[in-house]
């Protein structure tokens, strides 16, 4: 990601988009930068208008509802369990009483 936000800031300044300039914003941000993944996004960076990029994402304005915490995904994901345990078991049931109703 950090490789991104040094092209975005280069983009941002107004200045080009080269290894060099990608590879000295991460050394002073402390990252040791890797080789290949400059040279990478340099190359599928090329010919790309990053501003015309950034204006045709389209972004949700908000979401459409809060996020969950992780003990509430938790509490929701064994809820859907006992829901499918107790499907499973009705399932089994109805599969008993129907070959009873042969033997029967």
């Amino acid at each position: 990601m950090e490789y991104v936000y040094s092209a975005l800031l280069l983009n941002a300044v107004g200045k080009p988009i080269t290894e060099e300039g990608i590879t000295e914003i991460l050394k002073a941000a402390g990252v040791t930068p890797d080789p290949a993944k400059v040279k990478s996004l340099v190359s599928s960076l090329e010919g790309v208008n990053i501003e015309e990029a950034i204006k045709s994402v389209s972004f949700a304005a908000a979401p459409a509802a809060p996020a969950q915490t992780a003990g509430e995904q938790k509490k929701e994901e064994k809820k859907e369990e006992k829901k499918e345990e107790k499907k499973e078991d009705k399932s089994e049931e109805e599969a008993i009483a129907g070959l009873g109703a042969l033997f029967g």
